[in-house]
């Protein structure tokens, strides 16, 4: 599982970088080339739930599997009309939708695997260990392999992702998965009560409702501040394209220093107060770069928040593997992928009106401001968030 899912991050990685690419190849119409990244935003927040359902419901590996080789298909079919000459951008626009729609449904039945496969207490080294591929190899070595493989030849990085997720189905189709709690055939309710019911055990667990509720609200903030990046670099730091790819690097290396450092971090510090530090270094963030305009500071800024924003991701998972049952994995996890994305979309909406209005500087004020608020709100539920059994 974990050789599968480094490879297809490795695809998804590289594809980040040609699918805009591609876009902006074949049109120079900003609104053509921004449906490239609502492609990518939409089917997450669209088919995240009933994702979520079908795992509940249905064998999760072979849903990855189904899932994976509909993704193949696609890509085989994108690779053929690139080579021929016949792709136009509205086809390569509903490929790239397709291709993202089958990742929520892989991706959502991925991550009721590991639960499946490792015990409670190795999940916080098993989810350290996916997120050290997901940062690496998707963030940090796959956009610019497909941006060298787009200069080649626009087959390339497609055809590269196609190879890649082909591996990973071999691999997926190796793993042995042990019986479930509710047996795969066993028909579960209908979907609609069956999505009420992922809802309702989100509300009413304390610790998993808070895990989403700081995800969404948290994400408006991060969506916000994050949305103006590329001006922010530009005008409040005065630097050019090459110096904001330069900071985003800066926030995956300080990501590689999460990993190496999380297992030390875990064995000394209860999870619970892991989330307290990380919201602090994270609405610090907010303010560091609403304040400074020195690109050296923001560096330091971006490699601190790199490794809080690795180290909060893995422990929010952790805390949810280990409080949702077996059953309700992939529909409580959808609750928390709607939430996320929820929070990205709203998020990046604010920030775009801030920055119009009051310049680049005003979605970090912003961000600070929220988060300053929501931290109070949450301190005491933080602490015990960790230690929920239920």
């Amino acid at each position: 599982m974990l050789a599968s899912s480094w490879l297809t991050n490795l695809g998804d990685g590289v594809a980040a970088a040609a699918g805009p690419l591609l876009i902006a190849t074949l049109t120079r119409d900003p609104l053509m080339i921004s449906l490239a990244a609502l492609v990518a935003w939409a089917p997450p927040l669209v088919f995240s739930l009933y994702a979520g359902v079908l795992s509940d419901r249905h064998d999760r590996r072979v849903i990855v599997l189904v899932a994976n080789m509909a993704r193949a298909v696609v890509l085989a079919a994108l690779v053929v009309l690139l080579m021929t000459g016949g792709l136009t951008v509205a086809t390569a626009l509903i490929a790239l939708t397709l291709r993202s729609v089958a990742e929520v449904f892989a991706d959502n039945a991925t991550a009721t695997l590991t639960p499946m496969l490792v015990a409670r207490d190795d999940l916080v080294v098993a989810n350290a260990r996916l997120g050290t591929g997901f940062i690496t190899l998707n963030q940090l070595a796959g956009p610019p392999v497909g941006a060298a493989l787009f200069g080649l030849g626009l087959a390339w990085p497609f055809a590269a992702q196609l190879l890649l997720v082909a591996a990973g189905i071999v691999l997926v189709s190796r793993i042995t998965l042990p019986p479930r709690e509710r047996p795969a055939a066993e028909r579960g309710p209908d979907t609609v009560r069956a999505l009420v019911e992922g809802f309702g055990w989100t509300v009413r667990h304390a610790a998993v409702r808070t895990l989403a509720l700081t995800i969404l609200i948290f994400n408006f903030t991060f969506g916000a501040a994050w949305s103006v990046l590329v001006l922010y670099t530009q005008e409040q730091l005065g630097l050019g394209a090459v110096g904001f790819g330069l900071m985003t690097t800066i926030g995956g290396i300080g990501g590689l220093i999460g990993t190496g450092l999380y297992g030390a971090v875990t064995r000394r510090v209860s999870l619970g107060a892991l989330m307290r530090i990380g919201l602090i270094i994270e609405t610090l963030t907010h303010l560091g770069l609403a304040l400074t305009r020195s690109p050296w500071v923001a560096g330091g800024i971006f490699l601190a928040f790199g490794a809080h924003a690795f180290i909060w991701g893995t422990t929010s998972v952790t805390v949810r593997q280990r409080a949702v049952p077996h059953e309700l994995q992939g529909r409580v996890g959808s609750v928390n992928t709607v939430c996320t994305y929820a929070g990205l979309v709203v998020g990046s909406l604010i920030g775009g009106v801030l920055a119009t209005r009051f310049g680049v500087a005003a979605p970090f004020w912003f961000a600070f401001a929220g988060s300053a608020v929501f931290v109070v709100l949450l301190w005491r539920q933080l602490m015990n968030i960790a230690h929920e059994q239920r």
